[in-house]
């Protein structure tokens, strides 16, 4: 499997290979992130809203 005459590494095969990079494509694979409302590095000045 993880050889060097394997052309589909890191992946077994072909097939896993387009499942695992579907997956990234459509946002399948997330870090879940807790958010904090009141931190001030995510405050948008009122003059930046457009």
């Amino acid at each position: 499997m993880w050889s060097p005459e394997n052309p589909w590494r890191p992946f077994c095969s072909e097939r896993c290979k387009q499942i695992d990079l579907g997956a990234w494509a459509s946002d399948s694979y997330r870090i879940p992130v807790a958010v904090d409302p009141d931190d001030p590095e995510l405050i948008i000045p009122e003059t930046d809203r457009g």
